[in-house]
């Protein structure tokens, strides 16, 4: 992983755009313009990470603070390397920090999406959920119980 930089922001958008159309279809909510201008709205490369595989752009992760832990967001990966284990390598490196600095870490899935599951191997569980989104939190050293 590298930090984020300004001019990383379309590149993450493509990809944004790419991963989250299936489950967006799904629910009803795909919009061309807006799965891009949403990331655009909210891009904070201070609190943003590239990952990159074998040197090329393979992905992003966001972990930024918010008033009672962090929030994970806008953690997408290249269809073409999904299922591989970058996602649990990335995510467990993310987790160990905030296990360090004993802070809960909040996210948003949408319902019916594949992520979910990875994010229950690492210790987080539901909050609350609606018809669109799943809200979860994990607990410091809540993977540790999980063997992650």
């Amino acid at each position: 992983m590298r930090p984020a930089e300004r001019a990383d922001v379309e590149a993450i958008a493509e990809l944004r755009a790419m991963v989250m159309r299936l489950d967006l279809e799904r629910l009803g909510r795909f919009d061309e313009h807006r799965v891009r201008q949403r990331l655009r709205d909210s891009f904070s490369p201070q609190h943003t990470s590239v990952v990159l595989a074998d040197g090329a752009f393979a992905g992003c992760v966001t972990l930024r603070p918010a008033e009672d832990g962090q929030w994970l967001e806008h953690f997408y990966l290249a269809p073409g390397i999904q299922g591989q284990g970058l996602g649990s390598a990335v995510l467990r490196t993310l987790l160990d920090r905030t296990d360090v600095d004993g802070v809960l870490v909040r996210l948003n899935v949408l319902q019916g999406s594949a992520a979910r599951r990875l994010y229950e191997r690492h210790g987080f569980t539901v909050e609350v959920q609606d018809p669109i989104d799943i809200h979860m939190v994990r607990l410091p050293g809540a993977g540790a119980a999980l063997g992650t």
